[in-house]
């Protein structure tokens, strides 16, 4: 499998409850390795930029007030199969269809605050990265631990 790179965004019910740290070493500890973090407060613009594909449906109104409402983490994170790995390890996107183990089964309650946005595709995750990551904002660099990671 290819490696590649996927967002992840922390969204503000999990930077409120605290849950950063724990929800991106649920990432590291699969084998992902962050290549991008920082902490932003989301325009009006960039979220409807990010969130484009829901324009018109019930929620996207709400869905902007949501994300806009208090600081979120943005993470680009890098590793074979990234979008599939980091999809598996959040969970569905209703925390009460999500797998025992997930970050959503485990951390969240409710569909409308589920803690975490992570890329469906790879496609959706290039056009996400290249919202929220500006040229010289994604490092390259090799860990030691790697050899013992991928094959």
């Amino acid at each position: 499998m290819a490696m590649q790179r996927t967002l992840v965004i922390v969204k503000p019910d999990g930077v409120q409850r605290g849950l950063v740290g724990p929800i991106l070493s649920r990432l590291e500890a699969r084998g992902l390795k962050i290549v991008g973090l920082k902490l932003v407060s989301v325009s009006s613009d960039l979220a409807a930029r990010h969130y484009a594909e829901h324009l018109g449906k019930p929620f996207y109104e709400g869905l902007l007030r949501y994300i806009t409402s208090a600081p979120v983490v943005v993470a680009c994170v890098e590793g074979t199969s990234a979008v599939q790995m980091v999809r598996s390890t959040v969970g569905a996107t209703n925390p009460l269809n999500a797998a025992p183990g997930t970050i959503r089964a485990d951390f969240a309650l409710d569909i409308g605050r589920n803690l975490i946005h992570a890329s469906d595709a790879p496609e959706t995750a290039d056009r996400e990265l290249a919202l929220w990551f500006g040229d010289g904002e994604l490092v390259s660099y090799a860990r030691d631990t790697d050899r013992w990671v991928f094959e």
